[in-house]
């Protein structure tokens, strides 16, 4: 009987215990989703096939010294010249555009020129593994209206794109009305979506001084200089803010905002224009329109251009073409009203004195007239 009872036992280890274990798996499976087959083909995909060795995970292993050399690194002894990275980042259409573009300006030039060579110079040393924190690129721009700052800017976002500093290197203008809400809870989302318009290019934020107004206590303005000062900071890598705006009236803005000024490197002053500067930029303006000035008419418009820079609200190169379209339109009349004259294609370009006189208040008369 003793054996009977052995046996039994047995029976019951070999044959209803697995089944247990089976019935418990069964109902783990349906509870958790667990599919054996599904399993078993991943363990199956999973294992490597036959002969082939599969590295441990972690980081790769270097042979020799134990350094691995990226493949697009140049070896210590190579060299270059800064003709060929000039070529390959064809920064020099940038600098050539400043110069058709922009009459005078020396200092400014030189600045962005300055800009270019550094970051020319940083990507020269990224090719031999030499790294160093990405140079900050936030911008001051001070002047008069009319002094060719959006056109700066527009041309440095431009270089910073080629050099590989910027994603896309467009650039976005914006002024107070465009960041500053009305009421409370507007100003946040309005900034942002400035910020993610100008993302991978330059945000140009004119008149910036406007952003704070010390005498009223709910303006919002404070709110968008508190959000700038954080991207200008975590996300210098990907935007380029420039503030532009008179001078004195930027630096009484830095005084308040000292972590403001703390995070602009690089200030450009645009000086007012000399006279002979506004008329050459005049003279390149109308050559871009097919148009010219007689020796008479240039003469009046220079004194015109006295005379005007005298009276509030002048804007230097604004002013100068402001003031030519309105000769356009005189000479245009002009011509037009003589219905029966024949008019040569010189006449058709040239503008003269009395296209430019009759912008002059009453009582006002330039020394030409009286001569």
């Amino acid at each position: 009987m003793h054996s009977h009872l052995v046996q039994a036992l047995l029976t019951i280890l070999v044959v209803v215990v697995p089944l247990i274990v089976v019935s418990v798996f069964a109902v783990r499976s349906v509870r958790h989703g667990w599919d054996a087959d599904k399993a078993y083909k991943a363990m199956q995909n999973a294992a490597p096939p036959p002969g082939r060795m599969v590295r441990p995970s972690g980081p790769t292993r270097r042979r020799g010294n134990g350094r691995r050399r990226d493949p697009d690194l140049l070896p210590p002894d190579a060299t270059v010249t800064f003709a060929a990275e000039r070529s390959a980042a064809d920064i020099d259409e940038v600098f050539a555009g400043l110069d058709r573009d922009l009459v005078g300006l020396i200092p400014v030039k030189q600045k962005v020129q300055e800009v270019g060579a550094l970051l020319l110079v940083d990507r020269a040393r990224r090719r031999f593994g030499l790294e160093a924190p990405r140079p900050n690129l936030h911008m001051c721009f001070t002047g008069p209206p009319g002094t060719g700052k959006t056109t700066v800017a527009l041309r440095m976002a431009d270089m910073l794109h080629r050099l590989g500093y910027l994603e896309q290197g467009h650039l976005v203008h914006a002024m107070r009305d465009d960041l500053v809400g009305e009421f409370v809870g507007q100003t946040a989302p309005r900034t942002r979506r400035v910020l993610d318009r100008a993302m991978g290019g330059v945000l140009f934020i004119d008149e910036a001084y406007y952003l704070y107004r010390a005498t009223d206590s709910r303006d919002y303005g404070q709110e968008v200089i508190d959000i700038l000062l954080q991207v200008m900071e975590n996300d210098r890598d990907k935007l380029v803010v420039i503030l532009a705006g008179y001078k004195d009236r930027m630096d009484e803005f830095f005084q308040v905002n000292p972590g403001m000024n703390s995070r602009i490197a690089h200030h450009l002053d645009f000086a007012p224009y000399e006279m002979d500067e506004l008329v050459s930029i005049g003279r390149v303006m109308l050559e871009q329109s097919a148009y010219y000035l007689s020796d008479e008419a240039e003469l009046t418009f220079r004194e015109y251009l006295t005379w005007r820079k005298q009276q509030p609200e002048f804007a230097n190169a604004r002013s100068v073409r402001n003031e030519l379209e309105h000769a356009r339109l005189r000479h245009a009349h002009r011509l037009a009203t003589d219905v029966h004259r024949n008019w040569t294609r010189d006449d058709l370009m040239r503008l003269e004195p009395e296209d430019i006189l009759a912008d002059l208040p009453a009582g006002v008369s330039l020394p030409s007239q009286t001569v």
